[in-house]
């Protein structure tokens, strides 16, 4: 899971990578156009891991992940012809996008365009997006039609199959409107996937904002689907991100944070991509995994590894509630909450799964 951190030149992006990731990076703005990028994994934070471990007490706890790329070059202008290179190809490969929003106001940190406006700001890239999917979508066009003047009757269903799908999302675009608003089939959103359009990535908007914490909803509103928008005074958690987990909670008790903002942004992201968690427990590990929300039993086995994927035969399967309400597998056994379940089983978010299986 892989997802570039946007936003135009003085909005914070920097600040809120840091926020989430606890890297110390310059803040310093970069002129637009410039390109640079930073990577950091981190934890997805999830309560139900921290439980789990508690109550089998392994050797090693691991949490799923999400990778943040902070990239640094956006501004108005960026898509004129389409953005191309390196740079299209770093946005084109991550899964979705935290644009980052501008919510503060700070005289020593000038706005690019004099005043704060989070609606403004978000429609600038939006439109720079918009211009790059519809260069590429006009490319493949004109591709396309010059195989069919050639071969005429002879060309192939698929490329005709897809002209007629590029004709459709051209005239979409046109209307600038992003292709996360599209009804493409599965099999349309397959033949498209290559192409890493970037309007059709899921976007969570974060509105960096100052010390005095706002409703966002008060601020924006992002009528798209696949989208978020959440708040986070970006300076303050950078802070917290750098401090020891000591230091941090009288910080966070100073300032009567319950919870830190960048832990409900990392989990937002997860979340985002339409991907959801279940569990392998025992004395070795306790570990939480990630698959896409309808994953079948034998998918959820081929996120562990290949070969239980291959030789398959049934899930054993608890649920995190029953399992924290019961107090044990055995209770669980007992109370007929313990189930087999076959190929069929799709993976429920919060399953405790083991896999039978046979090579």
């Amino acid at each position: 899971m892989r997802l570039g951190i946007i936003g135009l030149p003085n909005s914070g992006k920097t600040t809120i990578f840091n926020a989430l990731t606890g890297s110390s990076l310059e803040t310093a703005a970069a002129a637009g156009g410039r390109f640079e990028i930073h990577t950091a994994v981190v934890n997805v934070p999830d309560k139900r891991v921290d439980r789990l471990s508690a109550l089998y007490k392994p050797k090693k706890t691991t949490y799923t992940q999400v990778t943040y790329v902070d990239i640094a070059g956006l501004d108005k202008g960026v898509g004129e012809g389409g953005i191309k290179g390196q740079f299209r190809n770093e946005l084109a490969q991550v899964d979705g996008f935290v644009h980052v929003v501008r919510a503060f106001d700070d005289d020593s940190v000038p706005h690019p365009y004099e005043t704060v406006d989070p609606a403004r700001d978000v429609e600038i890239l939006d439109n720079e997006f918009l211009l790059t999917d519809l260069v590429t979508v006009e490319t493949r066009l004109e591709r396309i039609q010059t195989e069919m003047r050639v071969k005429g009757r002879n060309i192939s269903a698929a490329t005709s199959s897809e002209n007629e799908v590029m004709q459709l999302i051209k005239a979409h675009l046109e209307e600038e409107k992003p292709l996360r608003d599209f009804d493409l089939t599965d099999e349309q959103e397959k033949a498209l996937r290559g192409y890493g359009f970037l309007t059709q990535k899921p976007v969570l908007l974060v509105l960096n904002m100052g010390e005095t914490a706002v409703d966002p909803a008060s601020v924006l509103t992002y009528a798209h689907r696949d989208s978020q928008i959440v708040g986070l005074q970006g300076k303050i958690e950078a802070e917290i991100a750098q401090l020891d987990p000591e230091d941090a909670e009288l910080f966070m008790t100073e300032y009567g944070i319950h919870e830190r903002g960048a832990d409900k942004v990392i989990r937002l992201s997860y979340e985002l991509l339409a991907i959801q968690s279940f569990f392998t427990v025992g004395e070795d590990e306790v570990r939480a995994w990630s698959v896409p929300i309808g994953a079948t039993a034998p998918e959820a086995a081929g996120a562990i590894h290949s070969d239980l994927q291959k030789g398959f035969i049934r899930a054993e399967v608890m649920t995190y509630d029953d399992l924290i309400a019961g107090g044990s597998e055995s209770a669980l056994k007992s109370a007929g909450k313990f189930r087999l379940e076959g190929k069929e089983y799709v993976v429920q978010d919060g399953d405790i799964v083991h896999i039978r299986f046979n090579i």
